[in-house]
């Protein structure tokens, strides 16, 4: 018609755009693969298992980064990329459902490993095909891709498919070389991508935050569900919330901002070593402390509502202790990693409450769930209560520029 403009297949991505609706509704996927996760870990709390669930993770954490980096080249929600975000959600909400199989096949159905895998395959060659056809007219940004393809594609998704016909330590050890090839060749691969806009790539990054945190109330609630409503309920359920909060807080406050300022003032390969370091790397710690503070939150609210199974003196010990503290721990790490690579700056406090967390882990042994969790929350609030009095003239400069 007269007067209308036809957008082509492919819309590139605007300097000052943000978030997608579509791209939300893509993290949906996300956030019950994260439920599935912390179910997998829960359902076995070994050290084997928890290695295979963070293997999944991992994976999982590789698909979003993939639509992340091309939702900030292409808009998502037009033309065919919007068919191709819709395939890559049914692909990773089949490797989600497949978790519980993704090593071991359940009797009945399909066989789960390969099922796993080959969705994950599909997922991976959509996100190519749509970078493909997005740097058909950038030289620079094809040769990019390219390299990247010959490596990426061919060892992390080839081995994984491979490890799904196989079983005990070769298994684990194919994932580890598909998951450890796939980062490292992304590392090396070069830094002649494109990033169309700093704004929508640190947000992205920070939705994808507060869904991982999401995961860590919902094992609140999942652990008190159907139980009765009792005091130490109350108070695990508000400590555990508030925990959440507190590292909520410790990455919007100010550390988000600072390293977002930095994105936008780089230019060239500092500002695509700055997308690929602090965001596609150091995140993953961030996420994996997260999904592991969400199974110890899971465990304490267990102990303290379920009456037939423990008291409330009962000490939370072993691999749920170390997920909830170590957990925490983590996180703080890639919250290190993150502000360091991006602005230079190192502070002391973080570095020692996550060497104090670790260091009060198997004291944390000795006291009763509930009284170990508050602990928990004592350190993050004394941590965050410290920076916000501390540095209040800084953050503020930080939060308010223009005012």
């Amino acid at each position: 018609m007269p007067g209308l403009t036809r957008h082509g297949r492919i819309q590139p991505m605007g300097e000052n755009a943000s978030v997608t609706q579509l791209e939300l509704f893509f993290d949906l996927v996300l956030v019950f693969a994260f439920t599935m996760v912390t179910d997998l870990a829960a359902a076995e709390p070994t050290a084997g298992n928890m290695l295979r669930s963070l293997l999944v993770l991992a994976v999982l954490w590789w698909v979003w980064i993939d639509y992340a980096w091309l939702g900030n080249v292409v808009r998502a929600d037009e033309g065919v990329a919007r068919v191709a975000m819709f395939v890559a959600m049914g692909g990773g909400f089949l490797a989600a459902i497949a978790i519980p199989e993704a090593f071991d096949d359940l009797p009945g159905g399909w066989y789960g490993p390969l099922v796993f895998a080959m969705a994950y395959l599909l997922v991976r060659l959509v996100h190519l095909a749509m970078f493909w056809l997005a740097s058909a007219a950038d030289a620079q940004l094809r040769g990019q891709v390219l390299r990247w393809a010959l490596g990426s594609i061919t060892v992390g998704t080839t081995l994984l498919v491979i490890a799904a016909e196989t079983r005990g330590t070769v298994q684990i050890c194919l994932w580890i070389a598909a998951i450890g090839g796939d980062y490292l060749w992304t590392h090396f691969a070069g830094n002649n991508w494109r990033l169309n806009s700093p704004a929508h790539f640190a947000e992205r990054h920070g939705l994808i935050i507060i869904v991982a945190l999401g995961e860590s109330i919902v094992a609140i609630g999942i652990g008190v569900a159907g139980l009765p409503v009792s005091w130490p309920i109350v108070v695990a359920a508000m400590l555990g919330l508030m925990v959440s909060g507190l590292l909520w807080w410790a990455y919007f406050d100010t550390d988000a901002l600072r390293v977002e300022h930095a994105l936008r003032a780089a230019t060239g390969a500092r500002q695509i070593e700055i997308a690929r370091t602090c965001y596609t790397f150091w995140h993953f710690p961030m996420i994996v402390g997260i999904i592991a503070l969400s199974l110890g939150l899971k465990k304490v609210l267990s102990y303290v509502g379920d009456e037939s199974e423990h008291t409330l003196t009962d000490a939370l010990t072993g691999i749920p202790l170390v997920t909830l503290y170590g957990g925490v721990a983590l996180y703080l790490v890639g919250l290190i990693g993150f502000g360091r690579f991006g602005t230079g700056r190192t502070g002391w406090l973080r570095p020692v409450t996550a060497v104090v967390l670790c260091a009060l882990t198997p004291l944390a042994a000795k006291l009763p769930a509930l009284a170990a969790l508050a602990v928990l929350c004592a350190v993050l609030t004394a941590l965050i209560g410290w920076e916000t009095l501390r540095f209040a003239e800084t953050r503020d400069h930080i939060r308010h520029p223009a005012e």
